[in-house]
């Protein structure tokens, strides 16, 4: 099924306009998702199941013209070559990829519809009864990069959370977004729900950032997604909240006591099973006490696979032994680096003690955890690490979403209040406070 929506035009391919227009295209999406908006909050938990899983339907039927424009993505940047082998690989929309979008789709559709429900209803003295309602944000504004998948994570939280969005990709992704978004509103048209309800800028102009960013008046929410650059621009000068987080330097900490078999097979999965995403661990610290049991086999894993450490003195002089390791010097800037990379900091360190207080200091607060035996430390690793997820003797690449049962995620908020961690539905709602009375008067 193709459908060609006239709201969505004028089709801007050239991908500079001039600011006039700009402006005037932003301000006319702005009107129509509050419009839309408000058709959503009121749709119904089955409308919004119908649009999600004939949109997981479309997905899997959308074959050659899907792929057609992600390929045109794809070798448009290839031949620019701009982009890195992990951008790229972001980039791409695998039959996997596709699968995983459907399938995000249908757990959503089958979960219990959370707007409209009211907890916490409790009588007062005076008679009243009062309690909070879950109700959709409104209209978000989601700025991304380079994963075309997100286009269609951002659409289908949008409608199962009764919320209409902007979204504005990156021109890396121009033609894939472009086709997802068209699935997403023939979707919703199929459901009788308004197909502005989900709208793609179109342009890739960076002057449509600054004006989305500052629409109050239509827009609720900015949730960017994507390089430092980007987020540190959109928080500085948007006028409406954010929602971001800016790294993902994560930490595993390898305990003592520790099972070193589980802490080799944990550690190999959280840096090596994936180099791109914001989830990988970054920064290994080790506790002086099993060092030199678990570091020589680790470190025999890395150099297998090409991995760079940057070590401090001590590791270094313990993974030394290891045939093949490519190990370098750790300089201060790799306490905090986000490679995204086969590259990770390496450091040993006197105890637990030592190790909240590094991932205090220089963690990105986005997902940390310890590999240990001992319960007494676990408690403490997730009483005192400050992150938005902590983990005890798993992979940090479980901080996702689609993991953590979310059935997919906007983003991380690495953020302490509204939404923090991984946010699906119930961090695009908010609540509001209903008061039920039978003619009560204040005295």
């Amino acid at each position: 099924m193709t459908v060609t929506f006239t709201t969505m035009r004028p089709r801007c391919d050239n991908v500079h306009m001039d600011d006039l227009d700009i402006a005037q295209v932003l301000h006319r999406l702005g009107v129509q998702a509050r419009t839309a908006s408000r058709d959503m909050a009121r749709a119904s938990a089955a409308s919004k199941a119908h649009a999600l899983r004939e949109l997981a339907r479309l997905l899997r039927a959308g074959g050659e013209p899907l792929t057609a424009a992600n390929r045109a993505d794809l070798d448009r940047a290839q031949a620019a070559a701009n982009l890195s082998a992990p951008m790229l690989d972001r980039l791409k929309l695998t039959p996997t990829i596709i699968e995983t979008c459907a399938q995000g789709c249908e757990q959503l559709a089958a979960m219990p519809d959370i707007v409209g429900q009211v907890s916490g209803l409790c009588q007062q003295p005076s008679g009243i009864r009062v309690g909070r309602m879950r109700v959709p944000i409104g209209v978000f504004g989601m700025i991304y990069e380079s994963r075309p998948n997100v286009t269609i994570e951002a659409a289908s939280l949008s409608i199962k959370s009764g919320n209409a969005c902007i979204l504005r990709g990156g021109s890396e992704a121009l033609e894939s977004n472009r086709a997802l978004t068209e699935l997403v509103r023939a979707a919703l048209a199929t459901a009788g729900l308004p197909p502005d309800a989900v709208q793609l800028v179109p342009t890739t102009d960076r002057e449509a950032v600054g004006h989305l960013i500052a629409m109050p008046d239509y827009v609720d929410l900015i949730i960017p997604r994507g390089g430092r650059g980007l987020i540190e621009r959109i928080s500085r000068d948007a006028k409406v909240p954010v929602i971001k987080h800016l790294d993902g330097n994560c930490h595993t900490y390898v305990d003592d006591p520790c099972d070193v078999e589980m802490a080799v097979t944990v550690t190999d999965n959280a840096k090596t099973q994936k180099y791109s995403p914001c989830n990988a661990t970054e920064s290994l610290l080790v506790a002086r006490g099993v060092a030199s049991a678990f570091l020589p086999r680790i470190g025999a894993v890395f150099a297998a696979k090409g991995v760079e450490m940057r070590c401090d003195a001590e590791s270094k002089a313990i993974l030394q032994t290891v045939s093949g390791a490519r190990i370098t010097d750790a300089v201060p800037a790799d306490w905090t680096a986000e490679y995204l990379a086969p590259i990770i900091s390496i450091k040993t360190v006197a105890d637990m003690d030592e190790a909240i207080s590094h991932i205090n200091r220089y963690s990105s607060h986005h997902t940390d955890a310890i590999l240990t035996r001992d319960f007494a430390h676990a408690q403490r690793f997730l009483r005192e690490v400050d992150s938005a997820s902590v983990m005890v003797n798993t992979s940090t690449r479980f901080a996702d979403g689609f993991e953590y049962g979310l059935s997919a995620e906007i983003g991380i908020s690495t953020d302490k209040f509204h939404a923090r961690g991984p946010v699906g539905a119930e961090g695009l709602t908010s609540l509001k406070w209903v008061v039920l009375g039978q003619g009560e008067v204040r005295r």
